[in-house]
């Protein structure tokens, strides 16, 4: 592995306005602050030299007979990593208490806590941060045995401890870069000073070290004495948040535990002063060991945003579906006069400005280069965010009073000149434009959620027109998105392949889930797109993307499938996917992007988009499933 962990060997903690890995080694390999979006303190995860670490763990290497386990405290953020062996069992206990304010802050707090329950055992400290992706230099102070302060450029980082421990220096000369340099400045390694500990802890005794981030160009107020009653108190603090939060919860069904942690996923991956998801923790981790497909998921998507609401209303989070409503009219009201009222992604203060850079002083995770941060598809054209966003404003009769339906009323007046183009798709590839299908079904769902509204409500809108744009776009997509010799709808206008998106047209309304049309795209899907019940977005030999190399199986289209399976009363085949799915999450519930040829998972991790899905898929196979065995006979 090159000292890089699997991309699964991971849990997440956050405070809802950033967000860590922990591997089950102890070791914090990522971590961006003040936001989400921010340049990384910890990146070790791309580069196991360059990238910067913590590390806090029982030194159980060398102990025979020991093992570890990695696992979420019930209900809650609170990441455990517990070491039992012979001569002693403690744990290391990793979280961030939220913070739910409408202010972004510029201090953010990790805390990590050792405990030994019973006998001793022996714990390592080591604190290596890299600033700015490991690009920038940084100074050390320790100011006493239990605190030190990490400067970098715009960045502070204080470390203090509490316990039996005492923090030290160590400048580590060698242990980063290759030939004397580090990254890009050209530093010398042993400018870059690190402090360590080595400590041992009893049964009953208690060390807690706390991570305090600052991006206050003022410093801000003094960081607060560390005592082991504080770090008690907020861990009390973050586990009654989740248990609070969770009391919103609706679901009752046969998947409790993995709905709840894809639902405390899904909120650890919001950015709470806005109300805006990201799509994922970070950026970089590879579709393909070794290839180009690297990209930045730490931003806004319109598409993965809106499809979330329908799935936070399902489980009773209304405050979380209607903060990204409110965000994304602030998006349309921001537009103005632009050319293209929406772009397919925003910062998650609503910033549309991504602009790609290639961090070529990291290595990337196991050689997975170019690592990319930012994200050139921003400046894509993708049609089908304007259906996306219309579905979600649609699950509500307010969507932002007078102001916001004439607003909503325009931009469908817009797409009514401008629907019928050729785009990049939903899977932005970079392989040129087509006419997609799905994105034609996209905008079918546009103006059917419009249509909708002005009568229900008695909104004021052109619905003679909407009318005749939807009717014309069902029309075009039965006559020239279906493919006579394959008998299923196809990716785009005049080919025969076949694209998982597809999947999506029963949930939309597009078509009944048991029309003849769809059992058999149904068909052509498993036999050309499934392997084993997980499903391909597409067939990059068969449709060129404009990209090297291949990917695994897409995570989010596995749990479409069941949805679709099970909403065509296949609820076997539907039940054996899902559950066959499930056994596919890592070892704390998480999925990633992907799943790779070897079972592995791959891409941006946690994928929210997945999490959602997951959650659709057991609702509507719930659902399905209590229907049946409610029926006679």
């Amino acid at each position: 592995m090159n000292g890089y962990p699997q991309i699964a060997d991971h849990g997440m903690i956050g405070d809802l306005q950033t967000a860590a890995l922990v591997s089950g080694a102890g070791t914090v390999d990522w971590w961006c602050t003040p936001r989400f979006d921010s340049p990384s303190l910890f990146a070790s995860i791309l580069d196991s030299e360059r990238g910067g670490h913590c590390r806090l763990a029982a030194d159980v290497d060398r102990i025979e007979g020991a093992t570890v386990r990695q696992l979420y405290l019930p209900d809650t953020a609170i990441l455990v990593t517990r070491y039992m062996a012979p001569g002693g069992v403690g744990e290391v206990a990793d979280f961030m208490v939220p913070d739910t304010s409408a202010t972004p802050s510029a201090r953010h707090r990790l805390v990590r806590v050792a405990r030994v329950v019973r006998g001793s055992l022996p714990f390592t400290l080591v604190c290596r941060p890299r600033f700015d992706y490991g690009r920038a230099p940084h100074a050390l102070r320790i100011l006493d045995d239990s605190s030190a302060v990490f400067e970098g450029p715009g960045t502070s980082l204080h470390l203090q401890a509490a316990g039996p421990l005492v923090l030290r220096q160590d400048s580590q000369d060698g242990q980063d870069g290759q030939d004397g340099q580090d990254g890009q400045d050209g530093q010398d390694r042993q400018d870059r000073q690190d402090v360590v500990a080595d400590f041992t802890l009893q049964a009953d005794e208690i060390a807690a070290i706390v991570l305090t981030s600052d991006s206050d160009g003022d410093a801000g107020p003094p960081v607060p004495p560390l005592t082991l009653d504080g770090v008690r108190d907020s861990f009390d603090a973050c586990r009654a948040f989740w248990h609070d939060w969770l009391r919103s919860s609706r679901y009752r069904g046969r998947w409790h535990d993995m709905v709840t942690r894809s639902a405390i996923t899904l909120k650890l991956l919001t950015y709470a002063p806005t109300g805006a998801p990201i799509a994922a923790a970070t950026m970089g981790l590879p579709e393909q060991i070794g290839g180009e497909r690297n990209w930045d998921y730490r931003y806004t998507w319109i598409r993965d945003a809106s499809l979330s609401v329908r799935a936070l209303i399902d489980l009773g989070f209304v405050e979380e579906a209607q903060a990204f409503r409110t965000w994304l009219r602030e998006r349309l009201d921001a537009a103005g006069d632009a050319e293209e009222p929406l772009q397919i992604m925003y910062r998650v203060d609503g910033d549309p400005h991504l602009t790609e850079e290639v961090l070529d002083h990291l290595e990337g995770y196991q050689g997975s280069k170019p690592v990319r941060a930012g994200n050139a598809a921003a400046g894509q054209l993708q049609l089908d965010i304007y259906g996306e966003a219309a579905d979600a404003l649609a699950q509500a009769q307010e969507i932002g009073g007078i102001r916001g339906w004439r607003s909503f009323a325009g931009l469908l007046d817009w797409l009514a000149d401008t629907w019928d183009r050729p785009d990049e798709g939903i899977w932005e590839t970079r392989g040129g434009r087509q006419d997609f299908t799905y994105s034609r079904l996209m905008t079918w769902v546009a103006f059917d959620r419009g249509i909708r509204m002005a009568t229900a409500y008695s909104r004021p809108g052109d619905v003679a027109r909407w009318t005749s744009v939807r009717d014309t776009v069902f029309d075009q997509i039965v006559d020239r998105g279906w493919s006579p010799r394959r008998q299923a709808f196809v990716q785009h206008y005049g080919t025969d392949v076949l694209d998982a998106s597809l999947l999506l047209m029963p949930r939309v309304g597009f078509i009944s889930p048991r029309d003849p049309a769809w059992l058999s795209t149904l068909d052509a899907m498993e036999k050309e797109l499934v392997s084993d019940s997980l499903v391909y977005r597409y067939d990059p030999a068969a449709s060129p993307d404009g990209l090297l190399g291949s990917e695994g199986t897409f995570n989010l289209c596995s749990f479409l499938y069941v949805e679709a399976l099970a909403r065509a009363g296949r609820l076997q085949q539907a039940r054996y996917a899902f559950d066959k799915m499930l056994t596919y999450a890592n070892h704390v519930g998480l999925f990633a992007e992907e799943i790779g040829p070897s079972g592995e998972q791959l891409g941006n991790f946690p994928q929210a988009f997945t999490h959602l899905a997951l959650i659709a898929a057991a609702i509507a196979l719930d659902e399905q499933l209590e229907r049946a065995e409610s029926s006679p006979g």
